[in-house]
């Protein structure tokens, strides 16, 4: 069965690796490491497409080290008894590992002790953020390289090189300069995908050979992105949509949620929504945020893919309304305050009061006095966890004229003084 062009086309040595011009070329670490033949156990961390393990092969190739290569999720224990058996037979062993950070706590343990002491020098491969997703005993033991996206200029230089190249595509077909600009931009720096596209391109031809831009839209009628709901790329992307929407950008709020959109991933978009709406609109304008929660119920109802268009309503809401987080940090002073300390709530406010005389009750009947009395425990009776947002919406700064009218009545734990006046 014939490989993958992307199989074929794997980079042998460093001079054939695109991008990467940190950590590769003259000077830089990697490139020094291997000049003298020395390695330690590495993760290399980055998008899908983009090289992680076939970097790792290159150096094992280069260094004419002896070599295994698992996948954490596929790989057994036998099979990483059967590594160490490896490295105990050779010295040292370069185990490269796809996928590292699926690798479970029984697998790490058998691990450790072999990175511990350099028999085994792991090259790790994962498109997670290893600071969240690795272990802190394999993270301890490894230098951690973060492999970066390939430019449009890369993928184009690597898509000429597969179309010429006697293990590619050896020459039999030609692309457009519109082709080739259309496939690098939809590939979103993933050579991987890129390659894939180009062959099933390749072989959708007309009988001159020319792969047109109908050709790569044929095969390709949605762009490529690494967004993955189990990875960090998913994270990234609603956290960028929150803060958009704080920073009142509605066209990157637009544009992060359709990054949402295009995986149809309505429960995280749901509930960065709702969140964003409280926390960062929150009292500045209380309606956007109940037409939030609409909006979300109404994409539930209608389904993709119609569902974006109360969202992107929703968004475009949220993102051109004032902000004010007043409520949403009034509520975790008060929070990280409890979590300090607990203060004895007065005997007044108490459910069921005992050994109090019916004076110093509270008295449900008089609503004339309730503004007047302390809540509050005594030690803590002047502190204010609410600090009013001046810049907000007019339904706050209604709340604020409110609540600064509030703070000139004198309030008092004394209820049988109060009564009688």
């Amino acid at each position: 069965m014939k490989q993958p062009l992307a199989y074929r086309m794997r980079p042998e040595s460093l001079d054939d690796i695109l991008g990467q011009s940190h950590i590769l070329g003259k000077n830089k670490f990697l490139t020094k490491m291997i000049e003298n033949q020395t390695i330690s156990s590495m993760i290399f961390f980055g998008p899908p497409g983009t090289g992680k393990t076939t970097l790792a092969m290159v150096i094992a190739n280069m260094l004419k080290q002896p070599y295994e290569l698992l996948n954490a999720v596929t790989s057994n224990k036998k099979d990483l008894e059967g590594v160490i058996m490896g490295a105990k037979m050779h010295g040292s062993l370069i185990v490269i590992i796809d996928e590292v950070h699926r690798l479970n706590k029984d697998k790490q343990d058998i691990l450790l002790p072999h990175l511990e002491d350099g028999s085994i020098i792991l090259l790790g491969a994962t498109t997670a953020n290893p600071y969240h997703s690795i272990n802190n005993a394999i993270r301890s033991r490894c230098h951690l390289v973060e492999i970066k996206p390939l430019s449009l200029d890369d993928i184009k230089i690597a898509i000429n090189r597969a179309l010429t190249s006697p293990k590619g595509l050896k020459g039999k077909y030609r692309i457009n300069d519109d082709a080739l600009d259309c496939l690098a931009r939809l590939c979103g720096g993933d050579l991987r995908f890129a390659l894939n596209k180009l062959e099933i391109a390749a072989y959708n031809t007309d009988t001159d050979n020319v792969i047109n831009i109908e050709n790569i839209q044929n095969v390709c009628q949605k762009a490529n992105t690494t967004l993955d709901k189990d990875e960090d790329g998913h994270y990234d992307a609603v956290s960028a949509l929150q803060k958009s929407i704080r920073g009142s950008d509605v066209d990157a709020s637009l544009y992060y949620l359709a990054r949402l959109i295009a995986y149809e991933d309505l429960d995280s978009i749901e509930r960065r929504l709702l969140v964003t709406a409280y926390e960062d609109i929150g009292l500045a304008n209380p309606a956007a945020v109940d037409r939030t929660y609409n909006a979300i119920q109404s994409a539930r109802m209608v389904g993709f893919p119609e569902a974006i268009i109360p969202l992107g309503f929703a968004v475009c809401d949220l993102a051109l309304s004032p902000k004010s987080k007043s409520s949403c940090k009034a509520i975790q002073e008060a929070v990280a305050l409890v979590n300090e300390q607990n203060f004895p709530i007065p005997e007044y406010l108490r459910l069921t009061p005992v050994g109090l005389n019916d004076e110093d009750k509270y008295d449900y009947d008089r609503p004339d006095l309730w503004n007047k009395i302390q809540y509050l425990p005594t030690l803590i009776k002047d502190m204010k966890f609410y600090k009013p947002n001046y810049n907000s919406g007019p339904y706050e700064l209604s709340l604020i004229k409110n609540y600064e009218q509030l703070q000139k009545i004198k309030r008092t734990n004394h209820l049988n003084d109060l009564k009688k006046k």
